[in-house]
């Protein structure tokens, strides 16, 4: 029987890019999204694009039992669905707060939740979970982003204790900048420019932010590395992808907080 993976936020981006991967290396894929109906994948045998919204706990338990019935058994679960809520802390509204930390955060709990007790009843399974470079360091103007990321970082450490007892395992992939939407639709930005003390660093970040990204690597270098996790057999938490993401960890790991954050600040001009 062929493996089966469940890939969240498989839309665009690093989604839709592993969900490629692994169609073409012979996987079953259940690809999912909060708008299935505007799918650019082509219908496969091996395919199932079918609707699921983190932030909708119906739609992630019916989207789960879906793949189960075409395909028999779940074997890889990707948390991949999120965005990057960017900006001055103080102009953010509530709602905003609640809904960057829902999607990146709880929605991944909710999903994987939902999952666990299928891996538990098979004695195996391996959830990857996305997180970032921002997951280990940050960036000015993340407070909320790298707020989820480090979160993501914690959640999938920890759990990786409690799935050992049943055979399952979590792994992490840490991207650098990727050539996706993450600028534009994966993107809320906010500022509020009454607030003039904010205003030098937001207008430095604004400029500085599209040099980070002008390397960036392919979605598909990101797909290389989580098809690599789900198939190494290591037993391995983190995976790092992208060679700015190598460069900028391995930097961040030999420096102390105040020299790595005072080249933050030098890159940024602020």
């Amino acid at each position: 029987m062929k493996n089966t993976i469940l890939i969240t936020g498989a839309s665009s981006g690093i989604g839709a890019a592993t969900a490629q991967l692994f169609l073409n290396k012979g996987w079953n894929v259940i690809a999912t999204m909060r708008k299935p109906e505007e799918t650019t994948f082509v219908n496969s045998d091996q395919l199932l694009v079918t609707r699921l919204d983190v932030l909708d706990l119906e739609s992630i338990q019916n989207a789960i039992d879906q793949g189960i019935n075409k395909f028999g058994k779940l074997d890889v679960l990707l948390n991949n669905a999120g965005y990057g809520a960017y900006g001055v802390l103080e102009s953010f509204s509530r709602e905003q707060i609640i809904r960057q930390f829902n999607t990146n955060v709880i929605g991944l709990i909710d999903v994987t939740k939902a999952v666990l007790p299928h891996f538990r009843k098979n004695k195996s399974g391996i959830i990857i979970n996305i997180s970032s470079i921002g997951g280990k360091m940050t960036f000015p103007l993340g407070t909320l982003y790298h707020g989820t990321k480090f979160a993501v970082e914690g959640i999938s450490e920890a759990l990786s204790f409690e799935v050992e007892q049943f055979g399952a395992q979590v792994k992490i992939v840490e991207p650098g900048a990727i050539a996706t939407d993450f600028g534009g639709r994966s993107l809320d930005f906010s500022n509020d420019e009454s607030m003039v003390e904010y205003q030098h660093i937001t207008q430095q970040v604004l400029i500085g932010m599209p040099q980070f990204f002008k390397d960036a690597s392919p979605a598909s270098v990101v797909a290389e590395v989580i098809f690599e996790a789900a198939t190494d057999g290591k037993q391995q938490l983190r995976y790092t992808a992208g060679d700015d993401a190598k460069a900028i960890i391995a930097q961040h790991a030999q420096q102390d907080d105040a020299t790595f954050m005072g080249g933050m600040k030098t890159l940024f001009g602020i």
